[in-house]
């Protein structure tokens, strides 16, 4: 049996069960054993009913006072049954499972492990786990994988395949050298890939993990590495003059650039006229004006005669992009195209024949743009905006589409200068750490999930007055009724029917077709849906300038600097914004890490306080979601493994890397994608 087996080889998943881990992206055995966990499940010490938390999971030892009731509502069977541990009583519900009441006798002690609730004056839990006393103390002594599930599909079933799968790991598919394992104290792949779903404790897990993020960031390091290898290239193949019209660009603009953005431009300009081929990280933070150094460099190379390409990593941008670009340029004779792959056929062909005949100068688009029908006629310069949504592969790509163009990456995500370094090896950085004047600094609160009435109430004011909102949550769906973390689609219906049918509320989420995203995103941009409910798809979105409060729940899950990305879709227009930072958790720890997001709305130095605070920390709680798309690894909280990976690329011969490279693909290819949906290592 291979791990590239289709998931229905695994005994017991037939086509049901198989298009349920489809809706997860698992369709291999490869797949299913990369599908990590989310969190881990602890059976804490059982705390007495007086003592009970609400809306927190609690594990009770108790007895039942009565013999379980089975009553029908709705056309839904529901078992309630009372307990008591000596200390008070609670009510207990499960949904459509009849059998536990064989399980309930009045006096037999049970463990119960579930969400507290409270219905009325009484204290509640809905569908809690049933432990007897030996199955309670064999879970209290390890940790239990928790996972991302979607409805029809346990985490039982879930468990039991990855148990399946790992019999097909062995050690001939570690791809990493002895040496490299016994110099950094690394365990095996297989044991790495069982522990962090199955850990005999904290401390074995921590291991596996690291061996695991290590691999995430050498292989993103080794693929720099290798790229930059390739890159034969160091002259740009003509020369390049300046042109008068950049001048009177810059001089109509009704404002002035800041002095980030003036470094920026001469650094550009400086490698344009090099004679060599420009390579260049502009890493601005949100709202810094890189939109605006695009523009620029695009009419100074039209003017000089070559074409320009800017990628974009969704239609919906690809398309602001275009809008703004073409506005921009009205007044100096340039042609703007757009090229999407929702385009019509008839479309798509006749901006391809532009391009191949230079009837345009600058061409916006997605993946469309990489292509193998899209002939490009004098291209000079390649742009990639938000860079961590592609992959190094996806960008070399559509570079060689000219002759040894120019690149011009640009990225939002703030960064240390220290990590760069290892995340963008083969680019020169350009630094924009100043915003313009004219913004008005966002309004953060970093409140308790008690403040959630007053949340509504502020976003229903905000959108009578005519402004819009966002609401971010971090799941989809809720797997399971006891989940304590706020899902879009529940939550979105909830929001509707308090906010009333005159405010249009809708929700966005990355499993929708890539047309249903788009249409949710313009009818949001054109302000018809005044309340947009989602997860962090809109991290990387477009410019809403009426947009004035943005509401994240379970905020402690998210990294600081990706809820500072978050927060960067508000604060555009000349109103005052807002962002209220929700943690479902009310510990000291949870609120004075988003203090920091309270106190500044610097993402530089909101990423270096970030990466000052954490230690071994939340190892599931803080994973920036939006950095590289990497599946574990965290480039802030796991700054030291990067660092190391780094080091391991930069101080192994090309040999091993290249052995390294065949192998490392062999097993993690499609499943690191290093933020490009298409980019295979």
């Amino acid at each position: 049996m291979a791990l590239t087996d289709d998931i229905r080889k695994i005994k017991g998943v037939g086509e049901k069960t198989a298009a349920l881990f489809n809706k997860l992206g698992i369709f291999t055995k490869n797949d299913l054993l990369l599908y990590f966990p989310r969190d881990y499940d602890t059976y804490a010490k059982p705390s007495p009913i007086s003592g009970l938390k609400e809306n927190e999971k609690e594990v009770i030892y108790a007895a039942p006072t009565n013999r379980p009731e089975l009553i029908t509502r709705g056309g839904k069977q529901i078992v309630v049954c009372k307990v008591s541990d000596g200390t008070g009583e609670m009510e207990l519900l499960w949904f459509g499972a009849p059998y536990v009441r064989t399980k309930l006798y009045p006096g037999s002690h049970l463990y119960f492990k579930g969400t507290v609730t409270r219905r009325g004056n009484s204290l509640t839990m809905v569908q809690p786990e049933l432990l007897g006393v030996n199955e309670y103390r064999i879970k209290s002594q390890t940790l239990q994988p928790v996972y991302h599930l979607t409805k029809g599909l346990t985490v039982n079933t879930l468990r039991k395949c990855v148990k399946a799968a790992l019999m097909d790991l062995t050690a001939g598919d570690d791809y990493l050298p002895q040496k490299i394992k016994d110099e950094n104290d690394f365990e095996g792949l297989r044991d790495a890939v069982s522990e962090i779903h199955f850990p005999k404790s904290r401390e074995t897990m921590m291991d596996a993990r690291r061996r695991l993020v290590f691999d995430e960031f050498f292989l993103f390091a080794l693929s720099v590495k290798m790229m930059k290898d390739d890159e034969e290239v160091e002259k740009f193949p003509n020369e390049l003059h300046d042109v008068d019209e950049v001048k009177s660009y810059i001089a109509g603009l009704p404002y002035d650039l800041t002095s980030a953005q003036k470094r920026a431009l001469t650094e550009i300009r400086n490698d344009l006229l090099s004679g060599k081929r420009m390579n260049r990280l502009i890493q601005g933070d949100v709202g810094s004006g890189k939109t605006v150094i695009a523009i620029i460099s695009c009419l100074f190379m039209a003017k000089n005669g070559f074409e320009s390409v800017m990628m974009a990593p969704t239609e919906v941008l690809a398309k602001q992009h275009f809008e703004t670009f073409k506005s921009a340029l009205l007044d100096f004779d340039i042609n703007v195209a757009l090229l999407t792959g929702s385009m019509k056929a008839s479309e798509k062909k006749k901006t391809r024949e532009k391009i191949s005949n230079h009837e345009v100068d600058i061409i916006i688009g997605t993946h469309a743009l990489i292509t193998d029908s899209v002939e490009y006629n004098r291209l000079g310069l390649v742009i990639t905006d938000e860079q961590h949504r592609f992959g190094v592969k996806q960008r070399e790509k559509l570079r060689n589409k000219g002759e040894n163009a120019h690149t011009l990456v640009m990225s939002a995500t703030p960064i240390p200068r220290t990590l760069a370094v290892v995340m963008y090896g083969d680019l020169d950085v350009s630094l924009m750490d100043e915003l313009p004047a004219e913004r008005l600094p966002i309004k953060n609160a970093v409140v308790d999930k008690r403040y959630r009435p007053k949340s509504w109430e502020f976003i229903k004011k905000e959108a009578e007055n005519g402004h819009q909102a966002y609401v971010i949550c971090p799941m989809i769906e809720r797997s399971n009724e006891e989940d304590p973390l706020a899902d879009v689609l529940s939550y979105e219906k909830e929001l509707a029917g308090y906010l009333g049918k005159d405010i249009k509320t809708t929700f966005l989420h990355g499993k929708m077709r890539e047309e249903e995203k788009a249409s949710v995103m313009e009818s949001f941009a054109k302000g018809e849906t005044k309340v947009l409910v989602s997860t962090t798809v809109v991290e990387v979105g477009v410019n809403v300038p009426n947009a004035t409060v943005m509401l994240i729940e379970n905020a402690e899950r998210f990294g600081l600097a990706s809820l500072h990305q978050l927060r960067g879709r508000i604060g555009r227009g000349s109103a005052q914004s807002y962002c209220i930072f929700m943690a479902g958790k009310d510990s000291p720890e949870v609120m004075e890490r988003l203090s920091i997001l309270g106190k500044s709305n610097d993402g530089f130095k909101i990423a270096e306080e970030d990466m000052a605070m954490r230690g071994a920390g939340d190892i599931f709680g803080i994973r920036q979601s939006g950095d590289m798309v990497f599946k574990l690894g965290d480039i802030m909280n796991d700054a030291k493994i990067l660092k190391l990976a780094g080091d391991t690329v930069k101080n192994s011969d090309d040999k091993t890397l290249s052995l390294c490279y065949d192998r490392g693909k062999r097993f993690y290819g499609r499943c690191f994608s290093y933020g490009g949906e298409a980019d295979v290592l």
